[in-house]
């Protein structure tokens, strides 16, 4: 049952929900999420189930406000502060040493902890609500969909995954469109571990530190905190995913042309690419990418949803720009690929 987001009654709804240890999809300015009490095992261990996630695959736990974070995390650098003071709320996840006892299950049963400050009005209310409260002082939200697919952007797509038994609140399409950024903030510097909407210059010029990557001598010595989204493989779509520069996307329209695959049934492809082309074969859907990072960001789940919806066997992607603040589109693409 979807539910619109900023009535106080649904956000009421979404409250008691929660509180009774069920699950509630949940718009955040990133993707919606399958939110249960982060402090619930066993609620939390509904989300498992429910997405078919591996039981040590952590989540990110989402919460009202900084001062939140030391339920949950102790041992805090000052840089994690200094970055939760600019970006929170906000798509930044922080890796922080996670308290014992504390959300055993969301996190996977490690000694590290997720924790993120979403700004999506919808989520702030309902966490504001839950925490003045008491209810509950922090929601386990991965996003809403089955593990390693396609994340989703409005709540038609959780319904999609989910059915209508689900209660989801709707906050409308999301303004960042792809997960969070994650930083890891336990090996003494700030570490990437996820690219996402805020962008490692961002970081390092908050917390007047560089930002160092998985794989730096600095840290590579030290084993990276498993987190969210870090697979291989994520954020799949039924269809193939191929990343293709302009010039063999052309190679491969041409072979279409052809006559090379005229018995296969229409539509067959789809290409999604910042270049338009004057004419297609018929096997082939086009979607146009935007020309910014940003706007590709916000609409790239959505438009992998549309070519799956659509009966595509393989999804042809245009080979990005170079820079930094295509990283996060570049992160979800070559795992879609993978």
């Amino acid at each position: 049952m979807i539910l619109p987001g900023a009535h106080p009654d649904s956000i009421a709804a979404g409250a008691r929900c929660l509180s009774a240890g069920g699950l509630l999809g949940l718009p955040t300015e990133t993707v919606y999420g399958l939110a249960a009490d982060a402090c619930n095992d066993a609620a939390v261990g509904q989300i498992f189930a429910a997405k078919g996630r591996p039981a040590g695959h952590p989540l990110i736990v989402h919460i009202a406000n900084a001062t939140l974070a030391d339920h949950f995390a102790h041992s805090i650098p000052d840089f994690a502060r200094a970055l939760m003071a600019v970006f929170w709320p906000g798509p930044l996840t922080l890796i922080l040493p996670r308290n014992p006892g504390v959300a055993n299950v969301a996190a996977g049963d490690h000694a590290t902890i997720g924790l993120r400050c979403p700004s999506h009005p919808v989520a702030q209310s309902l966490l504001h609500g839950l925490t003045n409260s008491g209810a509950v002082i922090g929601i386990a939200a991965p996003s809403a969909n089955q593990f390693g697919r396609v994340s989703p952007t409005t709540a038609a797509h959780v319904q999609a995954e989910f059915g209508e038994d689900l209660l989801i609140l709707d906050g409308g399409p999301c303004r960042v469109g792809i997960e969070s950024t994650i930083i890891d903030c336990t090996r003494g510097l700030p570490v990437l571990l996820r690219p996402g909407g805020i962008t490692v210059a961002q970081v390092q010029a908050a917390c007047d530190l560089k930002v160092l990557l998985n794989d730096a001598p600095e840290v590579s010595a030290n084993v990276a905190p498993k987190a969210s989204g870090t697979l291989d493989s994520h954020y799949a779509p039924r269809a193939t995913v191929r990343l293709m520069t302009l010039a063999a996307l052309q190679a491969a329209l041409a072979r279409l042309d052809d006559g090379v695959g005229l018995a296969i049934p229409s539509p067959a492809f789809a290409i999604y690419s910042r270049t338009a082309f004057a004419r297609l074969p018929r096997q082939v859907l086009y979607r146009k990418m935007p020309d910014d990072a940003v706007s590709t960001a916000q609409q790239l789940f959505a438009a992998l949803r549309d070519f799956d919806a659509q009966g595509v066997k393989g999804i042809w992607v245009e080979s990005l720009p170079d820079g930094a603040d295509w990283d996060g589109v570049r992160d979800r693409l070559s795992r879609a690929a993978s």
